[in-house]
């Protein structure tokens, strides 16, 4: 497996921690609305076809579920996450579901995707771009097994654009989430999600990041007023 630094090895264990509330966590502390992000970025894959999906931070796999649940039943989903534990509860969640034969998980990281080129018809990573360390390699790799005219969707949390609206969120997300979630889990864990997302480059600047790997036509979308956004491009 790729040598994680000493960050991604920290990222990867705190994970790993927090793994068996990280669903309920993910529910309670979004309001639910999580799931409705991860259906529009699902929705902008746009394969009506027979293909291969690549879901990249598959962590407990609700988004390859969610592409299960809108592609046709030729389509079939492959998730990684360099976070065993993840990926040992995401094993369950989808032998308990009804794809079970389409979708597969397994143990890579993000920079070292295990896969040969143009191998994938698309490419997802759903909050979990941010926690990659070496983010330009990351990219590449999800490039690099994409096939010519591949997409990528990424959906990643995001700065709202209003003033009025991003202070109420950044009380909320600042102040509020980590105790909240410090009660289920680890507070540390929910302080590094703010933090995390605070230090994620800003939509110019992250698109430009997808453009410097070599994908076309990048463009982003912004949900419920900009705390989520979901960003496209093509190999």
């Amino acid at each position: 497996m790729y040598p994680l630094s000493e960050k991604g090895e920290r990222i990867r264990d705190m994970f790993g921690s927090i793994a068996p509330r990280y669903d309920l966590l993910n529910r309670l502390l979004s309001l639910g609305i999580d799931r409705r992000w991860r259906r529009f970025a699902v929705g902008k894959i746009g394969l009506s076809g027979a293909g291969r999906v690549l879901d990249v931070a598959t962590g407990t796999g609700d988004v390859a579920l969610e592409i299960a649940a809108q592609t046709p039943a030729s389509v079939s989903i492959v998730g990684v996450d360099f976070c065993k534990e993840m990926v040992d509860l995401g094993r369950v969640k989808v032998e308990g579901s009804p794809h079970a034969g389409r979708i597969t998980l397994q143990v890579a990281p993000c920079e070292d995707i295990p896969f040969e080129d143009k191998s994938f018809d698309a490419a997802t990573i759903s909050f979990g771009i941010r926690n990659v360390v070496d983010r330009i390699k990351g990219l590449s790799e999800m490039r690099r097994v994409l096939k010519e005219g591949g997409r990528i969707v990424i959906l990643e949390f995001s700065t709202p654009t209003s003033p009025l609206f991003r202070s109420l969120y950044h009380f909320y997300f600042l102040k509020m989430l980590p105790k909240i979630g410090g009660l289920f889990s680890r507070f540390s864990a929910y302080q590094y999600l703010p933090d995390s997302v605070l230090e994620f480059p800003s939509r110019e600047t992250f698109k430009a990041m997808m453009a410097e790997v070599g994908f076309k036509n990048v463009q982003h979308f912004d949900l419920t007023g900009g705390i989520a956004t979901v960003y496209l491009g093509t190999r």
